[in-house]
C-alpha cells in the first residue's frame, strides 16, 4: 500500500484492499479474504465478475487481433453496432472508451446538428463525467471548484419540478440531456409524470433528448435500457460500464437523422470500439438479452426492497430506500462512509451516492443466496454503526 501511495496520483481515496481474484458476486484480497460484492465495480460489472461466455469471448479474440486501427472494418465492433441498434430505438453508434467520452461525443453531436443554437439544457446533481463537457454538463458545482472555466452553453433545470420545464418552452435549447435514474446524484429516479411532461415539450418545441444511460443501461434497472420504462424514444443516449462486464468501452447511439451530422473528420477515437472491447460487448449484450438475466434483476430487487423495508422497521438510521431494479439508494441518518467502512470489516463491499446515501449495485445474476448473504453481513454492519453512534452519544 505505500508503494501505491508513493506512486499513483492521489486521485483516489483508496480503501486498504487490494483486488487479486474475483468471480460471481465475490472478490478476494491479496491475504485471501473474501467479500460480498454489491459494488460491482459501480455498476460496471453486471453480469459479475468474469463471466464465463465473456471470458470466452474475449480469451478467443485475443488470439486473433487485439487492436485495429478505425481506418478499417472491424468484425466484432460492427457485430456490436447493430446488436445495439437492433434491441434500441436508436440507429448508428459511435464506440469510444468511457462513459465520460461517451457523453462528450453525444455534446459534439448536438452542437453539429444544431448550429444555430449550442445550448443543452441539464439537470441540478446530475453526474456525467470529468472530461471538460461532461463535467460542465454536470449539475454539482463542487466537482467544478478549480477547473474553471468551464465550457459554456450549459443551463441547470431543477429535476423532478415541473415548474422548471416553464423554462424549457420559454427558452428551448438545443438539447436537453438528463439521466432517468440520477446515479451519483443520490440514487434519484425521474418521476414519471414529470419525464412526460418534459418529452411533450421537447417534441413540441423540437428540442433533442439526452439520456445518459451509463449507469442505467445494460439492464441495470431491470430493462436493457432505462428509456423504455418511461414510453418514449431518445435522440441520443450513452453507454458504457456494464456495456464490457469490465471492458473498458463506451458508445454513443443517434436517430439517424442526427447521426448525419458527423461526417469523417467530426470525431474519432483511437480505441473506440477495438476488437477485444468489441468482443466483451457482444457477449455481454447477448448474455443479457439471451437469458433470464433482466427477469432475474426485477425480481432480485423486489427481494432486496422488500428485505431493506423490514430493516428500516428495525433500525431507525435508515431513512428511505430509492432506487430502480437493482441500482438502489439507502439514505441514512449520519454519513454513509461509516456504513462502507464497516461493511468492509464485515466482509461487504458497498459504495455511497453522496454524503448520506448508501448505493447497492450488486450483479444482475445474484442469486437468493447471495441476497441472504448481504442481508445478514449488512445488518451486522447496522448494529455496529447503532453501537458507535451510541457510545458517541
Amino acid at each position: 500500500m505505500e508503494k501505491i501511495k508513493s506512486s499513483l496520483m492521489n486521485t483516489y481515496n483508496r480503501f486498504p484492499i487490494t483486488v487479486d481474484k474475483a468471480k460471481g458476486s465475490y472478490v478476494w484480497d491479496a491475504d485471501g479474504k473474501e467479500y460480498l460484492d454489491f459494488a460491482a465495480g459501480i455498476a460496471t460489472c453486471n453480469l459479475g465478475h468474469v463471466p464465463d461466455e465473456v471470458k470466452k469471448s474475449i480469451t478467443s479474440q485475443l488470439d486473433h487481433v487485439w487492436h485495429c486501427s478505425n481506418l478499417y472494418q472491424i468484425g466484432p465492433q460492427q457485430q456490436l453496432a447493430d446488436l445495439l441498434t437492433e434491441y434500441s430505438c436508436l440507429d448508428q453508434v459511435f464506440f469510444c472508451n468511457s462513459g465520460a467520452e461517451a457523453n462528450e461525443a453525444a455534446i459534439k453531436l448536438v452542437r453539429a446538428y444544431n448550429q444555430d443554437n449550442k445550448t443543452i439544457a441539464a439537470f441540478q446533481q446530475s453526474f456525467h463525467g470529468r472530461t471538460m463537457a461532461a463535467l460542465s454538463a454536470t449539475g454539482q458545482e463542487k466537482l467544478h471548484v478549480g477547473f474553471e472555466p468551464l465550457v459554456q452553453g450549459f443551463t441547470f433545470l431543477t429535476y423532478n419540478d415541473f415548474d422548471s420545464l416553464r423554462w424549457l418552452r420559454e427558452n428551448p435549447p438545443a438539447a436537453v440531456m438528463l439521466e432517468l435514474v440520477q446515479g451519483e446524484g443520490g440514487v434519484i429516479p425521474a418521476d414519471h409524470n414529470w419525464v412526460n411532461a418534459l418529452v411533450r415539450i421537447c417534441n413540441d418545441e423540437k428540442i433533442l433528448i439526452v439520456i445518459d444511460e451509463v449507469q442505467t443501461g445494460m439492464g441495470r434497472t431491470g430493462t436493457l435500457f432505462a428509456y423504455e420504462e418511461y414510453g418514449f424514444e431518445p435522440d441520443i443516449i450513452t453507454l458504457a460500464k456494464g456495456l464490457g462486464s469490465g471492458f473498458p468501452i463506451g458508445a454513443m447511439l443517434a436517430k439517424e437523422e442526427v447521426a448525419n451530422a458527423f461526417q469523417p473528420g467530426s470525431h474519432a477515437s483511437t480505441f473506440g470500439g477495438n476488437p477485444l472491447a468489441s468482443a466483451a460487448g457482444v457477449s455481454t449484450l447477448s448474455e443479457i438479452v439471451n437469458s433470464n438475466i433482466l427477469d432475474n434483476c426485477m425480481e432480485m430487487s423486489e427481494k432486496l426492497f422488500t428485505g431493506l423495508k423490514k430493516l428500516q422497521e428495525e433500525f431507525p438510521q435508515i431513512k428511505s430506500i430509492r432506487g430502480k431494479g437493482l441500482l438502489v439508494g439507502i439514505v441514512v441518518d449520519g454519513p454513509a462512509i461509516d456504513l462502507v467502512t464497516t461493511g468492509i470489516n464485515r466482509n461487504l463491499l458497498i459504495t455511497m451516492a453522496g454524503p448520506n446515501v448508501v448505493r447497492l449495485l450488486p450483479a444482475l445474476n445474484i442469486t437468493e443466496n447471495d441476497l441472504l448473504l448481504f442481508f445478514e453481513r449488512f445488518r451486522a454492519v447496522l448494529e455496529s454503526v447503532s453501537k458507535e453512534v451510541s457510545i458517541s452519544e
